[in-house]
């Protein structure tokens, strides 16, 4: 689920849901913390729902507590569950399904971290075959502790177990082994050589990304799902199936950012400056000095860099191999914070400019071509050329072809082609 997804669905949780009898009622506690501490009264729910469902062993003795790290937003508890009573089975009856699937996993994850640890043995295995020797490592369960909130100790359904830095399991033979004695027959299933090669560090996710801006102290929990789409709507980054990537504009900008600003483009100023900020609100202090302690230096540099760059620091136009259809002079490949787009290399003279994407397909209503674009917010639709005597616009990819039924434009979904027509089946 994207960021900004998973805020839609928690924003709902935290907000209510209809709940038929029970009328609006809210499914989790305050959203915009990293806080883990849990309320004692919380604690005292689990322990009677823990005791209840699994059984007295599941449940410490001592209620487990949490470490919260010094930067966290401690005013409000950990994110949890507002009603012990409504499992997500019972709200999956009431909630669309990213609330559903959202509060599943926080329901889960509350429930497992007030129970008893999960213990197994460290099992090494030898096992000789044809005077080779293989070897697996990892452990057989000797109590589920905390894993019977997602089925118990099989491997395959417990891919919510958070790693741990410095596990002894980790690493690809990491696993939960069934039990393993002295002198058994193994059945042999197959035999692979695998070549593996030293891989780049993987880009950013929109979750990884997060993630590092928590590690780091950059931002708070409100802030992080605007930043990133900040980035999207400015078109610095894009992305690429899952992962992001830099665009040309935003790589140009960053290295003008550490060009001229050094001390600000660097994770440790953004920490210090958040610092400073808990302190301001915690401890007292005189937020007109820190603000007066950044600013004068910082605008000396601002009215230098006015005053001393220009044009050279923009993204250099690339000529393409189209021609301009009115003066034939080639068309160079320019960028706005809309995307790139064809402009004549004549301009001034002549002024033609045509988007940079190939066509996705002919309109249906006027046979011109339609091109993929975006909007002021960043949001991605399908229009045609022919605007404004052509009005034709669809947010999903068109086909260039209209429904049999209702005439309507035919869009294609995950490959899947439909009517662009809710009501037409």
């Amino acid at each position: 689920m994207t960021l900004k997804r998973t805020t839609m669905a928690a924003q709902t949780l935290y907000q209510g849901v209809q709940m038929g009898e029970r009328g609006m009622t809210a499914l989790v506690t305050y959203i915009r913390t990293d806080s883990v501490r849990v309320s004692a009264e919380a604690q005292v729910a689990a322990k009677e729902y823990i005791t209840q469902k699994f059984g007295a062993e599941f449940a410490p003795e001592t209620p487990n507590v949490y470490k919260t790290k010094k930067s966290a937003q401690d005013a409000h508890e950990a994110i949890r569950p507002t009603h012990l009573e409504i499992t997500p089975d019972e709200a999956d009856k009431y909630c669309k399904p990213d609330e559903a699937k959202l509060y599943r996993l926080i329901y889960n994850r509350f429930i497992a971290s007030q129970m008893a640890e999960a213990t197994f043995n460290s099992v090494r295995v030898d096992i000789d075959a044809n005077n080779y020797t293989f070897r697996v490592t990892g452990r057989t369960p000797l109590f589920d502790g905390w894993l019977a909130v997602y089925g118990g100790s099989d491997a395959k359904k417990n891919k919510e177990e958070p790693e741990k830095e410095g596990d002894d399991d980790a690493g690809e033979n990491a696993g939960i082994l069934p039990e393993i004695n002295i002198g058994d027959q193994l059945k042999f299933i197959k035999l692979e050589f695998a070549q593996k090669f030293t891989q780049p560090p993987a880009r950013y996710t929109e979750a990884t990304l997060v993630k590092a801006m928590e590690e780091k102290g950059i931002g708070r929990p409100a802030t992080y799902t605007p930043t990133v789409a900040t980035l999207f709507a400015r078109l610095y980054i894009e992305k690429d199936g899952k992962a992001l990537k830099p665009t040309e504009l935003g790589c140009v900008v960053v290295d003008w950012l550490i060009q001229y600003f050094p001390e600000i483009m660097n994770t440790g100023f953004t920490a210090d400056m958040e610092d400073k900020l808990d302190d301001i609100a915690a401890n007292g202090i005189d937020w007109v000095g820190v603000v007066d302690a950044f600013y004068q230096p910082f605008i000396k540099v601002v009215e230098s860099v006015r005053a001393n760059e220009g044009a050279e620091n923009r993204i250099k136009p690339v000529e393409s191999d189209e021609h301009c259809p009115n003066c034939g002079k080639v068309m160079l490949i320019r960028e706005s914070r809309f995307g790139k787009f064809l402009a004549c290399s004549g301009y001034p003279e002549c002024k033609t400019i045509k988007p940079f994407e190939k066509p996705v397909c002919k309109c249906p209503k006027c046979g011109k071509d339609i091109y993929k674009r975006r909007s002021k917010k960043g949001k991605t639709f399908y229009g045609c050329s022919g605007y404004p005597n052509c009005d034709f616009v669809a947010f999903d990819e068109p086909t260039g072809e209209l429904c049999p039924k209702c005439k309507s434009p035919l869009v294609k979904i995950k490959d899947v082609v439909k009517c662009s027509n809710r009501n037409c089946h």
